[in-house]
């Protein structure tokens, strides 16, 4: 029996594309990139070609795209090195309470060495106030990091309006956005966002794990984080990796519309919704205008490892939230004002553009049934 993996918010499944081209750059275009021999240059050129494709994916310039190790490695690279070189004109940093936690252990490690963070809250639908964040920016703040879309609930933030606020308020901020659960998944370059700093991983649009890029606005100017060649313009030391990149791009390339992505996966949260929409005590935790990739509900009483063994039976993966915090209470529903009870036995129930009609039917009837079962031995 095929498998229902809708965990697609933790990883995906790496796509037949990606894993030819990561095969042939490994087998037959194995030189350093750094190399001055021909196999060097063939790899360079392959490198060079996949930058173009990523660019082009968000609307940049090549030089604008720096290839890291995923999503953890770009935004601290972003929130540390846009802080650190800027930390002469100020010490303030602002962000959110629900980021990812690459973020926000990133901004406490700058609390560590001497700046001021401010977190700032979310409301019942897991959007920050615009009012809220006009109020903490200042001359002081050195960046701004908000995330597009939250990893746990799909919600969406106001990055677009972000920019004005900081002319406005006449601060040196650099904006960064956390684009990892919304790049291939809603429509937007970073020209409509207006930020210096973007953040996307490869394992969430069904590249290899080991592989991102972080968008750095022609003109912004941050720190490397680790140090030895001058690869990646001496922001990223280390052997570049060929195949992960061409493999990034090749999935990238394979990447749907944006606005055909989203009238798909609407079509698909529209279905599972109406499904689960008679079970008795499902809570939904999104918000209805959020990202429709994710769904995070409740069974209050059915803690979530019960309920997802429970799916599993059925060869059916979900998540109870976060990948990157197993075992640890979620800090985006705390933050948006779920119960204590909801939040233990919350589930993520994510797609990709790969998701079928079919395996939301798999979810809902292995869903309604373990709801039935649970309950009654409560």
């Amino acid at each position: 029996m095929a498998i229902t993996y809708l965990d697609n918010s933790a990883t995906t499944p790496v796509c037949q594309k990606a894993a030819e081209v990561a095969v042939e750059l490994m087998q037959n275009t194995f030189g350093n990139p750094a190399s001055v021999h021909n196999l060097g240059f063939e790899a360079e050129q392959a490198v060079d070609t996949a930058r173009n494709t990523v660019a082009k994916a968000l609307g940049a310039q090549k030089d604008e795209i720096t290839f890291t190790s995923g999503g953890t490695e770009g935004n601290n690279l972003a929130v540390l090195g846009g802080a650190m070189a800027l930390k002469r004109v100020g010490n303030k940093i602002i962000t959110t309470a629900v980021e990812h936690p690459s973020v926000l252990e990133a901004v406490k490690e700058l609390e560590n060495r001497g700046f001021e963070a401010i977190y700032l809250p979310v409301n019942k639908q897991g959007v920050i106030s615009l009012d809220d964040l006009e109020q903490a920016v200042d001359q002081k703040t050195v960046l701004v990091s908000v995330m597009l879309v939250n990893n746990e609930t799909g919600a969406i933030q106001p990055v677009e309006k972000i920019r004005q606020i900081v002319i406005n308020k006449q601060s040196p901020a650099l904006i960064h956005t956390d684009c990892v659960q919304a790049f291939g998944k809603l429509p937007f370059t970073v020209k409509d966002l207006q930020v210096d700093l973007l953040t996307v991983s490869g394992h969430k649009i069904h590249a290899p794990k080991g592989v991102g890029a972080l968008y750095i606005r022609k003109g912004v100017r941050i720190l490397p984080q680790t140090y030895g060649g001058s690869q990646e313009n001496g922001l990223r030391s280390g052997t570049v990796a060929t195949a992960q990149i061409g493999a990034l791009a090749a999935a990238v390339a394979e990447m749907p519309n944006g606005k055909i992505a989203v009238e798909q996966a609407t079509l698909l949260k529209n279905q599972l919704l109406d499904g689960i929409a008679s079970l008795d005590g499902v809570i939904v935790n999104s918000p209805q205008n959020g990202s429709p990739f994710i769904t995070n509900l409740s069974v209050p009483g059915v803690p979530s490892e019960v309920m997802i063994r429970a799916l599993e039976a059925d060869e059916v993966y979900v998540s109870g939230g976060s990948a990157c915090a197993k075992g640890a209470r979620s800090h985006v529903l705390t933050a948006q004002g779920v119960s204590p009870k909801a939040i233990d036995s919350a589930l993520r129930v994510s797609f990709s553009h790969h998701t079928t009609q079919e395996d939301i039917e798999r979810f809902v009837s292995a869903f309604a049934n373990a709801c039935r079962i649970l309950h009654r031995k409560r």
